[in-house]
């Protein structure tokens, strides 16, 4: 027992309600991290008795089998067959769909095997019956010699039952389900009967000794299944009685026979992912302006407030917008994954697995992938969170590695503005926009190459683990709310206070590069005056000036000009290097800093000032625009495929654990970045 707590661990087959009962049991009680060396999320919380023992409970990810297929299965088998882990429990309950019994029995005897005290909850009882079949629990009981306890993980019924068990001594089976030394055979059972513990958990450490070859382990794990299956078959045969009721197999059946349709199956997934895809926009457009808002307001007010100095000037334009960097993404997130909670709820998602497993495969992904890069639209943080749905570790890699290429609502403001400079404002064949299909053009552009990359990563990126797609489609329910506001509070803090800290430290960073410089910035004031002497110039003229002259003088400006000779190729001259620089905090930024830089008070309501001035900018080599076709549209393929995004970057750190992920994703995007925007600079210069 950990810290004087009753440890218990959460086991069953995915989709059985496993995380229901979790949260039934620990309320917001919860925490979420990850297992030691690997990526796969740690559900743990706390839980009180009716006697006032307290329960430490550890979700388990999902598994079929002891013998494990995917990262998830490799966490509960490396726990569970080691007494020595940090995690192993000294109470393990299996949860079992009860309208699928059989197969969710192989887990249950395998848990009994290894010696640990063991709780069966048979959930969805209700379903079931709505199925046309009756279980009888005292039979369970007494096959398995475990005690049994009905529930409605969903509705929270049963819950104090299962309390009532947990709180008294849980006595492990007398006997093996399954006599071991049979799958052992001669070769290996002395190795088996050798010391005190449970001849399965022997077994399971004789497999991963290596001393096994990998021929003779398969031919043991394909024994002992079908040993298991057989004894398995007969007492569900005694455990499970039909009645005549079949109307929701009927009823799901029916539907299913639309949303997996060959033809409709793929209008109806299309048309559900516009609608999320708006609504992301829409319904999150007022609260992250609201957040903006108040972010500027606190901003303005600490200035205003605080003693001028440089301890004040970083908390109000370093830290407080670090912090707005990070909250004005939460709308994004809660409402993505409420509706992504939603459709896993209701039993929708495993249909759009199922329906798009076969084309991703094609390019190295699965049928998983979809929701994250279609929700890369509007914004990648939120849409890499949502690859934790892929188990397997290749196919999750791949979709975070190509996500930031699809293009996100943070370059919508970049491509505007290059677009409305460049790209002249007439219709083709009579109704198109010519600048709408240029726009159109570069979200395209973005998704191809996601595809392709995906296709050519699967190519060297190697994974022990085969990929395959074996699920089975549950049936449709109702989405239990709680549920859902527990996943939309996990996915929120998850990123607030992991993500957040590289956010706003990069920030910082970012904020100090642009506010000091290697010249004397106390005498800005002056040299500007001078400047602007003998015009006729307002106080808003003058402080714009200034502005753009301690930019000019920054060191981002310096990174600028050191940066200059080898974005030239590009048709990029220093300024437009200081906007590459300044916008990694943000692909929106590039505006922002243009607007400085050209003397223009950054704004959504000045853009076609920006971009007047933007367009009356000659180049005084050529004494030509700076801003022709070739310059928007190498700078418009720049960031179709350049990384530009702190956030994103942060985020890739966290979910893969390292650095090393993220530096590579910003070489090979910004090595594209470059070679298209050289392509397109060349051919149209």
């Amino acid at each position: 027992m950990a810290t004087g707590k009753i440890r218990v661990a959460l086991v069953g087959n995915p989709n059985s309600g496993k995380t229901s009962l979790f949260n039934q049991l620990t309320g917001l009680n919860q925490k979420v991290g990850n297992f030691p060396g690997v990526t796969v999320d740690k559900k743990t919380g706390s839980c009180t008795l009716p006697d006032g023992h307290q329960l430490e409970i550890l979700d388990l990810p999902g598994s079929y089998s002891i013998y494990a297929k995917s990262k998830d299965e490799q966490v509960v088998t490396d726990i569970l067959t080691n007494p020595d882990d940090a995690h192993y429990p000294d109470i393990l309950v299996v949860i079992a769909d009860a309208s699928n019994l059989k197969r969710n029995l192989l887990l249950l005897s395998q848990m009994i095997d290894l010696g640990l005290p063991v709780v069966l909850a048979l959930n969805m009882m209700d379903l079931a019956e709505r199925m046309g079949k009756k279980i009888d629990a005292a039979i369970l009981e007494k096959e398995f010699g475990v005690p049994v306890v009905t529930i409605n993980a969903r509705k929270g019924e049963g819950i104090n039952d299962l309390k009532t068990i947990l709180a008294q001594p849980v006595a492990t089976r007398e006997r093996p389900f399954l006599d071991v030394t049979e799958l052992a055979g001669p070769k290996y059972a002395p190795r088996i009967n050798q010391g005190p513990e449970p001849q399965y958990l022997r077994l399971h450490q004789l497999l991963k000794s290596g001393d096994v070859s990998a021929e003779e382990a398969r031919s043991i794990q394909t024994r002992d299944t079908t040993l298991r299956y057989g004894k398995i078959n007969k007492i569900v045969a005694r455990a499970e009685q039909p009645t005549s009721r079949k109307g929701l197999k009927l009823y799901t059946d029916k539907i299913d026979a639309i949303l997996t349709h060959r033809l409709w199956g793929y209008l109806i997934f299309i048309f559900i992912m516009f609608l999320i895809f708006q609504a992301i926009f829409s319904w999150a457009s007022w609260p992250m302006d609201l957040i903006d808002s108040y972010v500027s307001r606190f901003s303005g007010w600490l200035g205003d407030t605080l003693p001028a100095g440089v301890l004040t000037d970083l908390l109000k334009d370093g830290i407080v917008p670090g912090v707005g960097g990070v909250l004005i993404f939460v709308p994004q997130i809660a409402i993505l994954f409420a509706f992504i909670a939603i459709l896993e709820e209701t039993g929708y998602m495993a249909r759009v697995v199922f329906l798009m497993d076969k084309i991703m495969r094609k390019v190295g992904l699965n049928g998983k992938s979809v929701v994250p890069l279609i929700s890369g639209m509007a914004c990648a943080i939120p849409a890499i969170m949502a690859t934790r749905t892929i188990e397997n570790w290749k196919e999750r890699l791949i979709t975070i590695f190509v996500t930031p290429l699809i293009s996100c609502s943070a370059r919508l403001p970049v491509y505007t503005i290059l677009i409305a400079l460049v790209i002249p404002e007439k219709t083709v064949l009579g109704f198109l926009n010519l600048q709408g299909l240029v726009l159109l053009g570069l979200y395209l552009l973005g998704f191809a190459a996601a595809l392709l990359s995906a296709w050519l990563l699967s190519r060297f990126v190697h994974s022990g683990q085969r990929s395959f797609l074996i699920m089975e489609l549950p049936t449709y329910k109702q989405p239990r709310w709680s549920n859902v506001g527990y996943t939309i509070i996990e996915k929120v803090k998850t990123f607030v206070f992991e993500a957040g800290k590289i956010i706003v430290a990069i920030s910082i960073v970012l904020w100090v590069l642009a506010s000091y410089g290697p010249a004397d910035m106390q005498h800005a004031e002056e040299a500007v005056r001078q400047e602007l002497a003998g015009t006729n110039y307002s106080e808003r003229e003058f402080n714009d000036r200034l502005a753009s002259y301690k930019l000019e003088h920054s060191y981002a400006a310096v990174v600028g000009k050191i940066i200059e000779p080898v974005i030239r190729p590009l048709g990029f001259d220093w300024k437009m290097g200081i906007a590459l620089v300044t916008s990694f905090a943000a692909r929106e930024v590039f505006v922002g800093t243009m607007a400085t830089l050209y003397s223009i008070q950054s704004g959504a309501d000045d853009q076609a000032t920006i971009k007047d001035r933007m367009q009356q900018e000659i180049n005084p080599e050529t004494g030509q625009p700076v801003f022709t076709l070739a310059v928007g549209l190498s700078l418009m393929i720049y960031y179709v495929f350049a990384m530009q995004c702190m956030s994103t970057l942060a985020i890739v750190y966290r979910e893969t654990k390292g650095w090393k992920w993220p530096v590579i994703i910003t070489l090979y995007m910004t090595s594209l970045a470059y070679l298209a925007s050289l392509v397109v600079y060349h051919v149209l210069r």
